[in-house]
């Protein structure tokens, strides 16, 4: 959107109580095997993403960020992968992707492309798929935000899923990039720098209010929405208060940071403009109806 509509990012949210605005998608294998031993040998010569051809993937599902745009953009981006079919129609991913993951060079199992909610869906089904040996390789999270330490990490095993296998069974490929949070965008051509920063301002501003009820202070219980800058309670409704508008437009419910395009989108946005299909897919009335949208306006 930046790119093509000439959009900014505003501000963007944060993932983590730490600010966490990015996550890396990584690609993850078992060890002994040839990807792994590629990787871990420190041999230049020896690429694991060479050897990903042939093998059964396990993506979190259709069209996901680091389950599937993400790797597919950096494989195809950089040669590995061959897309195949109309380079305008979304589906050419799932054709190419059932070719190069076909499973002649591993077990015979076609990728694992799942509906939500159903058997290896999700990042929790990437890496089952991984475990079980239905797939040789799951796209998921990794480093700080790795997908097995989440789901398998725990050092009381009881805790952890029960196909988990031990922790040091799971290698981690080079990543492929970061995944950006959510951002908010702008149009620099309708809003002058004043009105965009007093708009900022107000998004920043609503991590230092939180909504009380029967809140003590001084001789007197307060209920409203509490600035934590200023210690006072201002009498308006809760949905209001940013405390409660950041909990509704964000995914994590922690706090807006000041952002801007190249920072977070760049790295990204190269990669996912790799994929066939994609920026027709989400220009199309199939997605977000904008085609029809522009139609009504222009009638």
């Amino acid at each position: 959107a930046w790119k093509q509509y000439g959009l900014s990012v505003l501000a963007v949210e944060t993932t983590t109580s730490a600010g966490d605005t990015h996550y890396n998608a990584s690609a993850w294998v078992l060890k002994g095997s040839d990807i792994a031993d590629a990787h871990l040998d420190g041999d230049d010569s020896t690429d694991p993403f060479a050897l990903l051809e042939g093998k059964t993937s396990c993506h979190t599902g259709w069209l996901k960020s680091a389950g599937m745009l993400m790797p597919m953009g950096y494989l195809i981006k950089n040669g590995y992968v061959t897309p195949i079919g109309d380079a305008s129609d979304i589906n050419s991913l799932r054709t190419t992707i059932d070719s190069h993951f076909d499973g002649s060079e591993g077990n015979g199992n076609a990728a694992s492309i799942p509906d939500s909610g159903s058997l290896y869906s999700g990042y929790s089904g990437a890496i089952e798929c991984l475990s079980t040996g239905y797939g040789d390789v799951a796209f998921a999270k990794g480093d700080d935000f790795s997908t097995p330490e989440k789901y398998c990490g725990d050092e009381n095993a009881s805790n952890n899923e029960e196909w988990c296998l031990d922790m040091d069974e799971y290698v981690q490929l080079p990543s492929f990039g970061q995944s950006p949070s959510h951002p908010v965008m702008y149009n620099p051509d309708l809003l002058d720098v004043h009105t965009r920063n007093a708009i900022l301002n107000a998004m920043l501003s609503w991590s230092d209010e939180m909504w009380v009820d029967n809140y003590p202070m001084g001789d007197q219980t307060y209920t409203g929405c509490y600035n934590v800058v200023t210690h006072q309670v201002a009498d308006i409704p809760m949905n209001q208060c940013g405390g409660e508008i950041i909990s509704s437009v964000t995914s994590k419910g922690y706090k807006l940071v000041a952002g801007n395009s190249q920072n977070h989108l760049a790295s990204y946005s190269s990669l996912l403009g790799s994929i066939p299909g994609l920026s027709e897919y989400y220009h199309s009335s199939d997605k977000y109806g904008i085609t029809d949208a522009e139609d009504s306006e222009q009638n």
